[in-house]
């Protein structure tokens, strides 16, 4: 296998995108001077009770060859990066509460019937990108894959944490927060060629 190929798919997800465009005019216009323009705005509170979200940056990621050895072949790659949005005030959380951020993906199927590679096969390094100034989020420990040794060893099979906050309430005012993962594939150095997609799914609980 050349090239491993992950989706991510998540719940909760809000993305968009906005491209810009310029076309060059046929001769240059004449120049008058600059003309300044006041934009202004008005923003109105928001009355509503606020909410926990969660979004990422990128729905698809594609894992490629780096670091493999003469008996495992291994593929990398970055997990899209993913913000845990809460727009509540302290007194709408409930106290004792904390939110955590899990993953779990799939296994891997090949585009042309090879044999599937399980999702043990899968680790990541989980890193925080924005942990606010609290020191409350943290990021999961790392999860190493079945062809490593060690406690950690299992791969994405089952929900591993990616962050958490240790209190809910506690971290309200600072709004937003950032994680990110490294993730590894490391198969046998003879797994078929091919594509193969997983799934790889992020939930936020509270």
């Amino acid at each position: 296998m050349r090239r491993g190929e992950l989706f991510a798919r998540c719940a909760m997800v809000t993305a968009g995108a906005i491209v810009l465009a310029g076309v060059a005019g046929a001769a240059a216009a004449a120049d008058d001077g600059d003309q300044d323009i006041d934009v202004t705005v008005e923003i109105a509170q928001i009355d509503e009770p606020g909410v926990l979200a969660m979004s990422v940056a990128a729905g698809s990621v594609s894992l490629v060859e780096d670091g493999s050895t003469a008996l495992v072949r291994q593929f990398t790659g970055t997990l899209p990066q993913v913000t845990v949005t809460d727009t509540r005030t302290p007194d709408e959380i409930p106290a004792g509460v904390a939110w955590t951020v899990m993953g779990s993906a799939t296994a891997f199927t090949g585009d042309a019937g090879q044999p599937d590679i399980d999702a043990g096969h899968l680790g990541w390094t989980p890193r925080l990108v924005d942990g606010g100034d609290s020191g409350l989020v943290s990021e999961g420990d790392p999860v190493d894959t079945v062809l490593d040794e060690g406690d950690d060893a299992v791969g994405l099979v089952d929900q591993e944490l990616l962050a958490m906050a240790a209190d809910s309430g506690a971290i309200a005012e600072e709004g937003q927060w950032t994680a990110t993962a490294d993730l590894a594939l490391r198969t046998a150095a003879t797994v078929a060629p091919g594509t193969y997609r997983s799934v790889l799914t992020l939930s936020l609980f509270e």
